[in-house]
């Protein structure tokens, strides 16, 4: 994998010397928020957009008001910077870390073996450190260098496109954040005292879904359906798979369930699409917001959320959890309550205020589930 992402860095880095052009999050991974969706430009694609967009001093105010707090984030409405190591972090977007965290709480309190000692608190958060700022702060370094083109259409003040650091300082990050999130994964088995190194897998095999995810010739998303479920699957189940394995074993059951519940988090990514539109339009990326048009395209996004949630409420309560079952019901009535309040009168106008107020609901049910299938 190191091989084919050095010579793909190196092949699109000449490409990017050619052509700068961007539009639109995960986000990337439950931003992870999720961060913007990105998609990349290879060199074999039209010449017609070769336009070098200047980068404004600030982005377009989202409610921000171009302020530091949101660049420290990763999320628009962001103050332009300056400062080397702050623009390091805003590539990772510390806004997708929260998902990744909290995933791998699930999979802590569903293995049942994990306890409040010393010790397992230090392994959760040694878990966490590689789930959340190591290789999700891969995931979307990654994301944005091979976004850097299209995001000069609707975003040219990211740091890529705006020019405030440079491709090879980028290459460098990427590689540091997925060596060491590997690093962490292969201490986190021998300190469980794993004979298979399943936690360095996954953390290996959720990297790989992340660049094939990014960058071409596969580029997931381009396809509104696979890339989706990808980015969904890489938020919501690989930390609980992480999580659960670190404390116990991980089961058939629970591998079911969780990529059932990353069809949550497809809707979830869909709502980081609409955003990118006219980008996506532009290049013939079949988002689901340019295949179905808008107004269906939110439907489709709100239902993933919902009936899957209600489909493992149903789970639950066929499986003896009453309570457990009620619980997720009443956490996503107030989902629906903010999809009406927000997403569905406008899913570009309220993204972000949606998420804020929406996404909190569908973590802690997160956590309810986990609860209930506690082995």
């Amino acid at each position: 994998m190191a091989s084919v992402l050095n010579s793909a860095l190196s092949l699109n880095l000449s490409n990017f010397k050619r052509k700068r052009v961007r539009t639109q999050y995960l986000v990337s991974p439950l931003s992870l928020s999720l961060s913007r969706r990105r998609v990349t430009i290879g060199a074999a694609e039209t010449d017609a957009n070769e336009a070098k967009p200047q980068a404004p001093d600030k982005a377009p105010d989202s409610g921000g008001g171009g302020s530091s707090f949101n660049q420290l984030l990763g999320i628009k409405g962001a103050a332009k910077e300056t400062n080397k190591w702050k623009i390091r972090l805003q590539l990772t977007k510390p806004v997708t870390w929260p998902p990744l965290v909290l995933g791998v709480v699930c999979g802590a309190a569903a293995s049942g073996n994990f306890d409040w000692t010393l010790e397992d608190v230090a392994k959760s958060i040694v878990c966490m450190l590689m789930s959340g700022p190591f290789l999700t702060g891969y995931t979307q370094t990654i994301n944005d260098y091979y976004d850097r083109e299209i995001d000069a259409i609707n975003e040219p003040y990211r740091p890529i496109p705006s020019g405030v650091i440079s491709e090879n300082e980028v290459i460098t990050q990427i590689w540091i954040l997925l060596l060491g999130g590997l690093g962490l994964a292969g201490l986190l088995d021998v300190w469980a005292g794993h004979d298979f190194p399943i936690v360095f897998y996954l953390a290996l095999g959720g990297s790989l879904v992340s660049y094939i995810y990014s960058a071409p010739p596969l580029k997931l998303k381009q396809n509104g359906w696979i890339g989706n479920f990808a980015l969904g699957a890489s938020y919501i189940s690989l930390p609980w798979w992480a999580g659960q394995a670190l404390f116990g074993t991980l089961t058939p059951d629970i591998i079911v369930l969780t990529l059932l519940y990353s069809i949550a988090g497809l809707g979830v990514a869909i709502v980081n699409d609409f955003k990118s539109i006219e980008g996506d339009r532009l290049l013939g990326l079949q988002s689901l917001p340019v295949a179905f048009g808008a107004e269906t395209a939110k439907w489709i996004c709100v239902g993933a959320i919902d009936i899957t949630q209600i489909s493992v409420a149903g789970y639950l309560l066929g499986a003896g959890k009453p309570y457990y079952a009620l619980a997720l019901l009443g956490l996503i009535i107030p989902q629906v309550f903010f999809q009406f309040q927000y997403f569905l009168k406008d899913p570009v106008k309220y993204d972000v205020r949606y998420q804020a107020s929406a996404q909190p609901f569908l973590v802690l049910g997160l956590l309810v589930t986990a609860l209930a299938t506690n082995h």
